[in-house]
């Protein structure tokens, strides 16, 4: 009613005869639930997997990162 047919919320809550802390409380639920959800179970497990992946990477990295200086002063 307050969204649909541009009410006030205080005109809202009166026509509905409802507290108008209730009628807030009501859109404020409302809008946070049309928000896009942060992320979903299967988004999730895939940043995990992604997050212990990336992590795996990184010290493979710095493995080769160390054996090539190694080997650099081997050769020298």
């Amino acid at each position: 009613m307050v969204v649909e047919q541009s009410y006030t919320v205080p005109q809202a809550a009166e026509t509905l005869g409802i507290p108008t802390k209730l009628l807030y409380t009501w859109r404020k639920h409302d809008v946070e639930q049309s928000k896009p959800s942060a992320l979903t179970p299967d988004e999730r497990q895939e940043l995990l997997q992604l997050r212990k992946e990336n992590k795996q990477l990184k010290m493979e990295k710095e493995i080769l990162k160390k054996a090539s200086a190694f080997f650099a002063g081997e050769l020298l």
